[in-house]
Order: C-alpha cells, then sequence, then structure tokens
C-alpha cells in the first residue's frame, strides 16, 4: 500500500517563536486523533512571497500568517470577501489548486464574544481603541452583526479617518482625548491597541465612566487579566479577554487543513494559559 503522508500546516511571521498557535493546533491534532503536523515558519520579508508561492513544495497544505505579512499574503493569494475588506490575510489554503485566504480575526473576536457575553450584540453603540489591523477586523465584525454606530478613537485621528472611510458612515472616528466624553454611551468597549501589554505603556481609561451593562473586550493576553479588564471585572462588568480570541480565530484554519472542526475547550484555555503564565 502507498503511505499517505500527514498533512501538516504552519505559521509564518517574522519573528514567530513566541506564537502559541503550535500548542492549539497540536493539542486538537491529538483529541482528535487527527495524524499531522504544525510548525512554526520564521520568514523575512524579503523570503515571504518565494515561501507562499512554493507553500506545497515546501510540505504545508495551509499557513497561518502573522505580523509583518497580512497584507503581503493578501496580494499573493485568492482571498475571501472578509480578507479583501479588512485588506489583510491571516489563514491561507488550497482549494481547487489555487491559494485562498481568508481573514479569522473576524471570527475570532465575535466568537469569542458569543461564548463569554451571550446577546453582547443588543449594544447599539460601540467604542474602539485603534486603528490597526486587529481594529479593521474587530470593525467588520461588529457591522456585521448589526452594532448601529462605532465610534473609532486613535492618537492620529486621521488614521482613524482612513479606517472609518473603509467601513461607511456606520463608523465615526473620534480624537483620542473624546474618548472621556463616550465611555458614558459605550454599551461596548474594545481594546485594539497595545497599551496595557506586558511591556508597554497601560491605557490611561476611567471604567467608572462607562454604563453599568456595559461589556469590556481587549485583545491583548499578556497579561490575562490587563489592568482595562480588571478594573471593568471590579465594577462587576463583563469580559471578554484577548486569550478567547486567539483560541477562537484557530477554529477555521484547523477545519481547512484538516478536515474536522475542533472547538474550544476549557482544558485547551488552561493548557495555553498555564504555557503563558510560565513565560
Amino acid at each position: 500500500m502507498a503511505e499517505t503522508k500527514a498533512r501538516a500546516a504552519c505559521l509564518i511571521g517574522w519573528p514567530a517563536a513566541h506564537s502559541r498557535s503550535p500548542l492549539i493546533h497540536h493539542y486538537w491534532l491529538k483529541t482528535l486523533g487527527i495524524e499531522g503536523g504544525y510548525n512554526i515558519e520564521a520568514v523575512p520579508p524579503e523570503g515571504f512571497a518565494e515561501f507562499v508561492l512554493h507553500l506545497k513544495a515546501h510540505g504545508f497544505v495551509g499557513a497561518n500568517v502573522t505580523r509583518p505579512h497580512k497584507e503581503h499574503a493578501l496580494a499573493l493569494s485568492k482571498p475571501d470577501a472578509r480578507a479583501r475588506a479588512v485588506g489583510a490575510a491571516n489563514t491561507l489554503w488550497y482549494e481547487d489548486g489555487e491559494l485562498r485566504s481568508t481573514n479569522t480575526d473576524i471570527e475570532g473576536f465575535v466568537d469569542n464574544l458569543d461564548a463569554c457575553v451571550p446577546g453582547w450584540d443588543e449594544a447599539t453603540e460601540a467604542l474602539v481603541l485603534g486603528a490597526g489591523g486587529a481594529s479593521r477586523a474587530v470593525v467588520f465584525g461588529l457591522i456585521e452583526r448589526g452594532i448601529k454606530r462605532v465610534h473609532l478613537a486613535n492618537r492620529t485621528l486621521e488614521r482613524a479617518g482612513a479606517l472609518a472611510d473603509r467601513f461607511g458612515a456606520n463608523v465615526l472616528p473620534v480624537a483620542w482625548d473624546a474618548v472621556a466624553d463616550l465611555l458614558p454611551r459605550a454599551k461596548l468597549l474594545v481594546n485594539t491597541t497595545s497599551l496595557g501589554m506586558h511591556g508597554q505603556p497601560p491605557l490611561d481609561l476611567d471604567t467608572g465612566l462607562l454604563p453599568s451593562h456595559a461589556v469590556v473586550a481587549d485583545l491583548v493576553y499578556v497579561p490575562l487579566q490587563t489592568p482595562l479588564l480588571a478594573a471593568a471585572r471590579a465594577r462587576g462588568l463583563k469580559t471578554a479577554d484577548g486569550l478567547g480570541m486567539l483560541l477562537h480565530q484557530a477554529v477555521r484554519g484547523f477545519e481547512l487543513w484538516f478536515g474536522e472542526r475542533p472547538t474550544v475547550t476549557p482544558e485547551l484555555r488552561a493548557l495555553v494559559e498555564a504555557d503563558l503564565t510560565r513565560a
């Protein structure tokens, strides 16, 4: 009998060694009884095109893409509507012999909120902090779920304005110093910046100004409980953390590469939490 080679996927980034993606995918491969692999591939920008255009020759059926390659990955593949809307791709796979791409940060953010705070999308207004790549995925997800008004705050107002123009009249750019005035109206607050991350400056924000039924989400997951989330929880507000988004965004890629849809379980979360704690 001919040998069937185990399927393998990888994470492509520069740098990439810090990623927890191998831990997540190896857990699912083991629990689902699938013979396969998931590697880290540290590829510098000047070598990215060659690597991706010959992904199959390198032994991979697909890949995750992280900084600084997400926009380049979009250009080198056939993106779906989500990747085009966000302007970046984080997941690659082959379909009918063609390299396809999508952006699973959108469903990672939304699915994590669904899991942590069912009914969160009853909010009519959201306040999103930051206008980078992660913000684009968050804003797309909010609009797709029917949030009527998204206030987008960034230290550089022009950047917020450019992102707002991308998504239409429901997204309103605001200056950073206007955040305090918007907090009392924000039914959902989302931090997409690096503020509050380990080694970064804190996010200077008074959660006491938020309404008592507000939901607070932070995309940062190192530390697991950011000062923003700690302050929100001290007030009894419902929250969603960055680790949950990391876990949920991995689901679709695994399904595309290995043919089975995995689930985010408390056991998996505990495994990754323990690894983050050791770091």
